[in-house]
């Protein structure tokens, strides 16, 4: 068919997943580290479990750092033994290693909402 494009044609090109063309945009943009440091926090109560989720609340990100809100002393001093195996936890992801540094924080300092 006369002006329509075939497989063969010089100008087609495969089609590609949007996620990969997001990815390689955001990247271009230097928004990907950012993003992927959001997704640690969108996805805390996966990484930590329910039951740490519950009091320690990871608030925000910024600049390689994770800040966490927790209710009191007790909690800060807990999760402060157990940081490394967290941090861990979260390079274990494909989007955690832009996680540098995890803050913990009395009160809810931070929380964005």
């Amino acid at each position: 068919m006369k002006g329509s494009m075939s497989h063969t044609s010089p100008n087609w090109k495969k089609p590609q997943a949007i996620s990969g063309v997001l990815d390689r945009t955001m990247r271009a943009l230097g928004l990907s580290r950012k993003f992927d440091g959001w997704q640690v926090v969108n996805h805390w109560a996966e990484i930590v479990g329910e039951r740490v989720a519950d009091k320690a609340t990871a608030v925000r990100y910024d600049d390689g750092t994770l800040y966490v809100s927790v209710p009191d002393d007790v909690w800060r001093q807990q999760l402060s033994m157990e940081i490394e195996s967290i941090l861990r936890d979260v390079h274990a992801l494909p989007y955690g290693r832009a996680v540098r540094e995890i803050r913990l924080q009395r009160g809810n300092k931070g929380k964005t909402d």
